[in-house]
């Protein structure tokens, strides 16, 4: 029984590890894409301590790539898989990474004092074909903030 198990962690370890290692492929191919598009790469791999989950645990936040489109401050979240045959990865960038990288972009803003700068929040798709050239997907302003605001506050009863 206990070989059954650790054969399972192992697998899983493994599964990992793989996964892990598309994600960063992922990303250096993403950085390659933006800098030969004229994009002037900023940070990678940003992270910072965005708030606290529902047990009162603090829990940080990451985003992939950061960069300039010109004037424009870009957070941009990378989605890498081997193959789109179970779904695309636009999938993977549901409300709550979109909330996580968003309240991560706030952190960023108020660090380096850019609460005053044009930006957007993107995503760059990647499927990794094998031998053949990856296919890339660049979306530009996939969501905005304003989904995040308040309807309503308090006070206003």
């Amino acid at each position: 029984m206990s070989e059954i198990i650790e054969s399972l962690f192992k697998d899983t370890e493994k599964e990992q590890s793989i996964t892990s290692k598309i994600g960063e492929l992922g990303e250096k191919v993403a950085a390659e894409y933006i800098k030969k598009h004229g994009f002037r790469l900023v940070a990678i791999n940003f992270k910072a301590p965005v708030g606290r989950n529902t047990k009162g645990v603090l829990f940080t936040g990451e985003i992939d790539l950061i960069a300039f489109d010109n004037e424009t401050l870009c957070f941009i979240e990378v989605k890498t898989r081997s193959s789109d045959d179970f779904a695309s990865p636009l999938a993977a960038v549901n409300i709550r990474k979109q909330r996580q990288i968003t309240r991560t972009a706030r952190v960023y803003k108020k660090v380096f004092k850019l609460q005053n700068i044009k930006y957007r929040y993107d995503v760059i798709s990647i499927i990794l074909n094998g031998k053949k050239a990856p296919d890339i997907e660049y979306i530009k302003g996939f969501w905005t903030e304003q989904k995040f605001k308040k309807k309503f506050w308090a006070d206003e009863f």
